[in-house]
């Protein structure tokens, strides 16, 4: 027999939905995040890149490292719910892994825009590249964090009296 009162089990069924939840949107973003970090990966290993300029190697560099601390967010949510869910901890799961989602797919945005912004320095090279690589990162910017937040902003505005 259960001594866990209805209302408690009630409690966990939704953190058990919120933490599956959160596990199941992260699997996307480390599909697209771990294919990205191995694409640039192997751009350093080509004949062509010892021939390029301190510009596209250090943007190069610091697009790897955003790549690769997105993927460290990206994943970490999955490490504690492994560590901490036989404490019962679920909790602490959910807000920390929303926290590393966000901090996760801010970093991809980031990587995402240097990977565009380097293909177009190889394309168009000089300032049509910078542009391009604005105009990246002001749709990652804009889809996955301004709007939402706009949203989020608004329907709170909306149930005020």
């Amino acid at each position: 027999m259960s001594l866990v009162s209805e209302a408690e089990e009630s409690d966990q069924r939704r953190l058990a939905r919120n933490v599956n939840e959160l596990l199941q949107e992260l699997r996307v973003a480390q599909a697209g995040v771990q294919i990205l970090f191995g694409f640039l990966l192997s751009i350093a290993f080509t004949e062509k890149y010892a021939s390029m300029g301190a510009y596209i190697r250090v943007t190069h560099l610091v697009t790897v490292l955003c790549a690769a601390v997105a993927v460290a967010f990206l994943t970490a949510p999955a490490a504690w719910h492994r560590v901490l869910f036989r404490q019962g901890r679920r909790e602490d799961v959910v807000a920390s892994g929303n926290t590393f989602a966000l901090i996760g797919l801010a970093f991809l945005a980031f990587a995402m825009t240097g990977t565009v912004l380097l293909l177009a320095e190889v394309i168009l090279g000089d300032w049509p590249s910078v542009v391009v690589g604005v105009l990246a990162f002001a749709v990652f910017a804009g889809l996955w964090f301004v709007w939402p937040f706009a949203s989020s902003k608004r329907a709170e505005d909306r149930e005020r009296p």
